[in-house]
């Protein structure tokens, strides 16, 4: 599974922490979540042991982060994910859930049905130990999202007057740091590479659907996602695309518009192979804290393709896909990523965005036209 820094983590004041809410069936898991989240910049607002009973809390405990578990008696996840979100379309959701293949299914609809992230279940008592990398995962994403959903949360009423939802009272935005552009690659691409962690699901889903048909070149993705998960990942893509998706495998040849998924736990690397690139999977030691990692699969395709390489980095927490994008310009390359408005977390699109190595950052809905000009207008 991805594995996540904490070193890096967005700041919160200790007297304004960040809000949770654990909803599980499971007393084991809901202390133990509780305990995990022990930490001065969160508090534990809330539990609850069944989707009815998150309804009935979540006024009261105005989270800004709920925990969410998939498999409960009654209301289970997916059924109480919409109507949490109806209460407050601000909040973020983590669903949690174990590696199964039903999970994993489960998981990518609660994802596109608006949860933010996931993380796996512990299975193993080294995953729930303090080094372990549940604990790791699921602080780093609570601190992540709950930065941004408080970044959202209006001011306390005064005594007596109704609280304002989040999406009545959007904030002011702070002013945008300037971000320097360079010119992108005049040569058609050879290949489409897309990074992607935190919110990248529904945002591949979102890329995928309205991908235009001039990109006839191999699309790969790097998702920061476990086992299982991804080759979930590739079939969902294929069919919002009308394309033919995969989790990536060794040997395999790329073929023009098929999409190849990073495989959990593997990094992706590609080579050449004559005019075609094959793909080749390593479980070298993660990178950015991740593997896969975006940084090996993007620094590969420069080496193979140069300036022939046309990279997106979506959103996603941290800084994976810098090194690599930055290779990427370095051979002629071009880099474009999506912008903090629309981004689930603007840590790594924002990280290329602020190293200067972009043509372009673009809201996600306006990338599909971006890619559509760059493959009709580039020299062979």
């Amino acid at each position: 599974m991805p594995i996540l820094s904490t070193a890096a983590r967005p700041a919160a004041a200790a007297s304004d922490p960040i809000r949770v809410m654990i909803v599980d069936d499971s007393t084991v898991i809901r202390s133990l979540v509780r305990n995990i989240l022990a930490d001065p910049e969160i508090e534990v607002v809330g539990t609850a042991a069944s989707g009815t009973m998150a309804l009935q809390t979540m006024p009261r405990a105005r989270p800004d982060v709920i925990v969410l578990d998939i498999e409960m008696p009654g209301m289970d996840g997916i059924s109480a994910l919409p109507r949490l979100l109806q209460i407050d379309p601000g909040v973020k959701i983590i669903i949690a859930s174990t590696l199964s293949q039903r999970n994993a299914d489960i998981s990518m609809k609660a994802l596109t049905l608006g949860a933010a992230d996931y993380v796996p279940k512990p299975t193993t008592a080294r995953e729930i130990g303090a080094e372990g990398g549940f604990r790791v995962e699921l602080l780093a994403k609570v601190r992540s999202l709950g930065a941004r959903a408080k970044a959202r949360r209006p001011a306390q009423p005064a005594a007596g007057t109704p609280p304002v939802s989040r999406s009545m009272a959007p904030p002011s935005p702070k002013p945008a740091e300037p971000i320097s552009l360079r010119k992108p690659s005049l040569l058609r691409p050879r290949v489409l590479a897309i990074g992607s962690s935190t919110g990248g699901p529904q945002a591949l889903m979102t890329l995928m659907r309205s991908l235009p048909s001039v990109i006839d070149v191999p699309i790969v993705i790097t998702q920061h996602m476990p086992p299982i998960f991804t080759a979930t990942l590739a079939q969902h893509l294929g069919r919002v695309a009308n394309l033919p998706a995969k989790e990536a495998a060794r040997g395999d040849i790329l073929e023009p518009r098929k999409i190849y998924v990073a495989p959990g736990d593997y990094h992706l690397v590609l080579s050449p192979r004559g005019q075609q690139l094959e793909a080749q999977l390593n479980q070298d030691p993660p990178e950015n804290f991740c593997r896969p990692s975006v940084d090996p699969m993007l620094r590969s395709l420069a080496q193979a393709l140069g300036n022939r390489v046309l990279t997106v980095i979506l959103t996603g927490m941290g800084s994976d896909g810098l090194a690599g994008s930055t290779r990427v310009v370095q051979a002629g390359g071009t880099v474009i990523a999506q912008d903090q408005a629309t981004s689930v977390v603007w840590g790594m699109p924002g990280a290329v965005a602020a190293a200067g190595v972009c043509a372009a950052v673009l809201p996600l809905n306006d990338i599909a036209g971006w890619l559509s000009r760059a493959f009709a207008e580039g020299k062979p």
